[in-house]
């Protein structure tokens, strides 16, 4: 019996769409009974990360539309680390996608290397490609900011069925309002702002609700971060940060025990350094009370090479959601969107959000794998 694809499109040709790529074929490369670390599930329903296919993309980028996409995922501005090179399978085409609010002007400062170069052509019917191309689920891998542009894909995906995985910190699928959207049109969705696999929000948390499951009172904390890839020059631009403070701080701040004032609280990107390309450092510090109020600080570094740490995450995403559409469910899938999501409709912890999803692979979960 021939094995179920997932059709899958990409908005976006960047770091973490070069990563997803190189894990789809590493993986596939590994087969059955190949190395499989690095995987929170090899297999999902019956479906395996070589089970994914990316059928067509969209970027602005002149080094990478009209460019078959394992090249144009490897076009300057791209630099994360090549892992597996062999890329031969990403044939499909990159399009043209919509400007909008996907591009900063700050980046006009500069290096070409470094920096998006936008393409003078016309954009293409995005929902017109996703009909001819059968894609069922479309990720958006577009820069924090592009929140007209998020709109825009979300709007396409209702308009031809398909769902939505939207990675990054524009509201839509924790919006009431676009959710009861993908709700009553029967299509499932999972967002908003992916997690990375083992990153600094994860860890974060962790951290959080080990101290307030051992009695201390955090009073104070802070999350820097810094890198050198496009998202960390395009986020230079505080203007874009919005909703990516609110998503990064709300993640955290709800698996704090108690009140926390907000001035006491500071998660965020801090700055751009070229020479960090895709490494990402954050410097997490904690200060709380425990017992007779002694004074507990904490502080951690983590480094990461940035993009690949989502690609866990979005492979299992890819596949939940998948094995969604086949139940027959719609909306929000609320124990994905808070494992796998910055900013889900609704908040969990991880080993709440966790269990439920097991729960929801083994059948036992129906209605939007929450009740």
């Amino acid at each position: 019996m021939e094995s179920r694809k997932v059709r899958v499109a990409i908005a976006g040709v960047g770091n973490c769409a070069l990563s997803l790529l190189q894990g789809i074929s590493y993986y596939r490369a590994q087969g059955t009974h190949g190395n499989q670390v690095g995987l929170m599930h090899y297999d999902i329903g019956g479906l395996t990360p070589g089970d994914i296919e990316v059928v067509c993309a969209f970027d602005i980028d002149v080094r990478k539309v009209g460019k078959p996409l394992g090249e144009a995922a490897k076009a300057k501005p791209n630099c994360t680390t090549m892992f597996f090179d062999n890329l031969a399978f990403c044939q499909a085409e990159v399009f043209m996608g919509p400007m909008f609010d996907g591009y900063s002007p700050l980046m006009d400062a500069y290096p070409e290397d470094e920096r998006f170069l936008v393409a003078d052509l016309e954009p293409v019917d995005v929902g017109k490609v996703l009909q001819e191309k059968d894609v069922e689920i479309l990720i958006s891998y577009l820069p924090v900011g592009a929140d007209q542009a998020t709109r825009y894909y979300a709007s396409q995906c209702l308009k031809t069925g398909v769902s939505l995985i939207n990675c990054i910190p524009s509201f839509v699928v924790s919006d009431p309002e676009w959710y009861n959207r993908f709700d009553r049109a029967g299509i499932p969705i999972i967002g908003d702002d992916v997690k990375s696999q083992v990153g600094a929000t994860i860890v974060h948390r962790a951290l959080s609700a080990l101290l307030g499951e051992r009695g201390a009172k955090i009073r104070r904390t802070y999350q820097l971060n810094v890198g050198g890839n496009t998202d960390f020059m395009n986020m230079l631009d505080r203007t874009r940060l919005k909703f990516k403070k609110i998503s990064k701080t709300e993640a955290v701040v709800s698996t704090i025990e108690g009140e926390i004032e907000s001035r006491n609280v500071h998660i965020g990107p801090s700055d751009y350094v070229p020479w960090q390309r895709d490494n990402k450092v954050c410097f997490l510090r904690i200060e709380a009370e425990g017992f007779l109020g002694a004074p507990i600080e904490l502080e951690l570094r983590l480094s990461v090479e940035d993009s690949p740490n989502s690609g866990g995450v979005i492979v299992d995403a890819i596949r939940f959601l998948k094995l969604a559409r086949e139940r027959g469910q719609s909306g929000p899938l609320y124990p994905a969107c808070a494992y796998f999501m910055k900013r889900p409709p609704v908040q969990m912890d991880e080993k709440e959000a966790r269990g439920k999803l097991e729960a929801f692979l083994q059948g036992s979960i129906k209605e939007k794998g929450c009740q």
